[in-house]
């Protein structure tokens, strides 16, 4: 067994945060083993002036971290499940971590007003289409205003009254302890979360078998199944950033259900609907989900 595993991270504080988290669970399990954290930067921390969608995608958060795993200068890597795009390369396996954090969206407003009191014309800052589509069709009467960086820097606009309001994923507010920040947290009924918000995963390299074992042992099982629904749908409905895409799974006495939406071209109209089954065949639930939004031609 090897003494030291190089671990490859975004270098935001969310992003170290989520990788200590991860460290010291394995810490936790392998009391001897020595831990790196290598900081690598990814085309997604760089270029903060364009919304994901026209810059390429989700993959722009990974890309240079599998990179490093591929050239062996890291032995895992710590993503945030939503970053990762919907098919991952062949040579690369994803597993969950941890426990999974709170999934739904979160509403941080000047003043502490809940979405449904907020003066007409108020601005939003977000630059996720999926939010955008969503809120929009719950209040026309509002503005969206493209809005990304890091944590830190999203509050921090706020303050400025750049925005009157900024939705960010309850999980990395929770993680940093920013909960009294929250105004209120979105129901999955008006705003369906991000594939995979909430969870943490890790990849390694496929082949290498001693540290599958060893980063397995923080799957959890129920979490991962619902993770992998959400993520069989959105690949059968070859989502990524550049659709308004959404789905959330949850597990309960064996079944999954799973709702899921996705929207027009035009982004006008929202498809979305909902399935059941049995929990052990979670990539046929995403796949009957993706389908059935299809016959109601939101694959077109």
């Amino acid at each position: 067994m090897r003494s030291k595993i190089v671990v490859g991270s975004r270098g935001s504080k969310l992003a170290l945060l989520q990788t200590n988290m991860v460290i010291d669970k394995l810490k936790s399990i392998y009391t001897s083993l020595e831990f790196e954290i290598r900081v690598i930067k990814t085309k997604g921390d760089k270029i903060l002036d364009k919304s994901l969608s026209k810059i390429g995608g989700k993959g722009l958060f990974i890309e240079e971290i599998e990179n490093k795993l591929r050239s062996n200068e890291i032995d895992i890597a710590v993503h945030s499940m939503k970053d990762v795009q919907n098919s991952v390369s062949e040579e690369f396996s994803i597993l969950s971590a941890l426990k999974r954090e709170d999934p739904r969206d979160a509403i941080i407003s000047r003043d502490n007003i809940k979405f449904s009191n907020l003066p007409k014309g108020s601005v939003i800052g977000t630059s996720s289409l999926r939010r955008i589509v969503q809120l929009k069709n719950l209040r026309k009467d509002l503005e969206f205003k493209p809005l990304r960086g890091n944590v830190d820097t999203r509050i921090k606009k706020l303050e400025d009254r750049e925005v009157d309001a900024i939705i960010l994923a309850a999980a990395g507010l929770n993680r940093m302890g920013l909960q009294s920040k929250i105004t209120e947290y979105l129901d999955v009924s008006e705003c369906i979360p991000s594939v995979g918000q909430g969870a943490l995963c890790i990849e390694i390299r496929k082949n290498d078998e001693e540290i599958f074992n060893m980063v397995n042992k923080l799957t959890n099982t129920s979490e991962l199944r619902c993770v992998l629904a959400e993520r069989a749908f959105l690949k059968e409905m070859d989502g990524g950033c550049t659709i308004a895409i959404g789905a959330h799974a949850a597990e309960e006495e064996g079944k999954i259900k799973l709702e899921g939406f996705v929207c027009s071209d035009d982004n006008k109209v929202i498809f979305r609907d909902f399935v059941f089954g049995e929990a052990g065949k979670y990539k046929d639930i995403g796949i009957k989900l993706g389908r059935k939004l299809k016959k109601q031609k939101a694959g077109e």
